[in-house]
């Protein structure tokens, strides 16, 4: 069986943003331990229109839906923003449907209080798109882990947190692959 394929998403366009030095450490990270192929999907560079706005053929969405329909899983870069995610990354959840159903992801979330918030909002998001979010998602905190919340400086503790996440998101995403694959042979 090809390795899979997880697409680490993300979840900010804002400029200033601290989401590709995040993005970056974990795909490093990943690409270390050598069990699937990881990929950085920035949702900014689709120039997603708002839902309901356009014909929903722009080639942002066409490109969004190719992207994702090509990933096996998920991983999600997910920044705190008034208690939730961001309203890019809810856009980008809501430009697909069909593309998200039966994968897995796992979350990385950062904030002042570790993005937990957002973490259990996207679970919720995530739930009705048929994703299987998976159990350990680790926290990164806005004052311990940044230099003056712009340089991402990681404690080495968040480690063990990101391989038993990646460790749940390869499992899931590999046993739900078998599985809709049964199902489209069936």
């Amino acid at each position: 069986m090809e390795k899979l394929k997880i697409g680490i998403i993300l979840g900010s366009t804002r400029k200033g943003r601290v989401s590709p030095q995040v993005g970056k450490w974990v795909k490093e990270i990943a690409d270390k331990r050598e069990d699937a192929n990881y990929e950085i999907v920035d949702i900014a560079a689709f120039n997603l229109p708002f839902v309901g706005e356009g014909s929903g053929k722009e080639p942002g969405i066409l490109a969004w839906s190719e992207k994702l329909s090509s990933l096996d899983g998920f991983v999600f870069i997910v920044q705190e923003y008034n208690h939730s995610i961001t309203g890019a990354l809810k856009n980008a959840l809501d430009s697909a449907r069909d593309e998200w159903n039966n994968k897995a992801a796992g979350i990385v979330s950062y904030g002042s209080t570790g993005g937990a918030r957002a973490a259990e909002h996207l679970r919720g998001i995530l739930g009705e798109l048929l994703v299987a979010d998976v159990r350990v998602n680790p926290t990164l905190s806005l004052f311990t882990d940044f230099e003056n919340f712009k340089t991402f400086k990681p404690a080495d503790l968040h480690l063990d947190n990101i391989h038993a996440m990646l460790d749940q998101t390869i499992a899931w995403s590999g046993a739900l692959k078998k599985i809709t694959i049964s199902l489209i042979v069936y």
